[in-house]
């Protein structure tokens, strides 16, 4: 039996004996095993070399995909659209890497027929030319970046700096901005939002869209600005320019702790905006006698003429607006109108009315009018830093 003892690296083969039985090797011997053992190991390195020599330099590309929304799934169709074109290609080889849940991007890719990886299992083998990653929410690892010739862009909803963070959309809407836009980055380890800049595009936000109008419409913008970068991606990379520091902002994912609206200290607009942010994915909230209600079909600010005596209602105060069918609200600066609210079922504001406000339920059961309020909700601590950041 042979009997190695060895240490090797790529440089070098050091050795202290080489037996068969009692004899030792001879020194023509020993320098045949070193050779053959650098050719192999010159082979895989010459090998890596030519890999790196042979990236691309120009269109079609292959793109690994990251992604697992609506917004995701938006930038997801106009790179499997570019493929599927004959002329102008920039997408040669496509396949998608989202988490293991039946959500829009894997739908899509199934539906599409594109290869789908189960995160965090990612098998590139340095197929690939550059990442793509929208709406991802899990950071990738610099070893995994750096798998990619061209990296990882990032397709961002937002002007960045401002709105870092997983919510852009949210906290645009909630913040009352009037521009928006979207971002194509370059990714960088261990933080999100924070790499170089590629290309921007800009958009007017029209008054009163909500935040799911907006995430439509930067969806599409995404998809397309992502297929505009890559037309001329090394040009976009040797131009590229860093974040500035200034005018950074950060946008956390929306909680519930967001929808109680504080009546003494918002005011219609921010009632508003809160309602256009996050309303169609968590409804807001007040508590009533005690209990928490839910204020739905916001109708927002009113207008209607009230007595002296209603414009000086405390914040809280409910008033029935027959005419229009709506509860109105008082809040710091107004009223604000909701059309139905959920009490252990769904209550019509005229069904609310006739069962908790009427001057006969009133009388029955000897309420007063001061006790019906819609109250502010007493916020904990963790709640009040939720809150506070909401407001930034």
């Amino acid at each position: 039996m042979w009997n190695l003892m060895k240490c090797a690296r790529p440089d070098a083969f050091m050795y202290r004996s080489f037996t068969r039985g009692d004899c030792t090797l001879s020194r023509c011997s020993l320098l045949w095993v070193r050779s053959v053992f650098l050719a192999h190991t010159n082979r895989e390195y010459t090998s890596a070399s030519v890999t790196h020599i042979q990236v691309r330099k120009t269109p079609p590309w292959r793109i690994l995909f990251f992604g697992t929304d609506h917004f995701a799934e938006e930038s997801l169709n106009f790179l499997h659209s570019s493929r599927q074109k004959s002329s102008e290609r920039i997408v040669e080889l496509l396949e998608v890497v989202t988490l293991p849940k039946d959500i829009p991007v894997r739908r899509f890719a199934l539906q599409n027929n594109i290869y789908v990886h189960n995160w965090p299992n990612v098998n590139s083998h340095n197929r690939f030319d550059v990442g793509v990653v929208v709406s991802f929410g899990c950071l990738l690892k610099e070893d995994l970046i750096r798998q990619f010739p061209y990296g990882i862009l990032n397709v961002h909803p937002s002007l960045l700096p401002r709105w870092r963070g997983p919510a852009p959309i949210f906290h645009t809407v909630l913040h009352g901005d009037t521009i928006s836009g979207v971002t194509i980055m370059q990714i960088r380890p261990k933080r999100f939002d924070v790499g170089p800049i590629l290309n921007q595009c800009l958009y007017q936000i029209p008054e009163n869209s909500t935040a799911d109008q907006l995430g439509q419409t930067l969806g599409n913008m995404g998809g397309q600005l992502l297929i505009e970068t890559l037309k001329t991606l090394p040009e976009r990379i040797a131009n590229r320019r860093e974040q500035s520091k200034y005018g950074v902002t950060f946008a956390p994912k929306i909680n519930t702790a967001m929808s109680w609206i504080q009546w003494e200290a918002q005011t219609c607009d921010e009632i508003g905006r809160l309602f256009r942010a996050i309303g169609s994915r968590i409804p807001l909230r007040t508590i009533w006698k005690g209990e928490p209600i839910k204020l739905l079909d916001f109708a927002g600010k009113s207008n209607v003429s009230l007595s002296d005596q209603e414009r000086k209602s405390i914040p809280g105060s409910i008033y029935y607006q027959k005419e229009i069918d709506t509860l109105l609200v008082r809040c710091k600066d107004g009223w604000v109108g909701f059309k139905a609210v959920m009490l252990k079922k769904r209550l019509s504001a005229s069904d609310f009315y006739n069962g908790y406000l009427h001057s006969f339920f009133l009388k029955k059961f000897s309420q007063q009018q001061q006790e019906c309020l819609f109250e502010s909700k007493k916020m904990k601590c963790k709640e009040c830093v939720a809150t506070q950041t909401a407001k930034m």
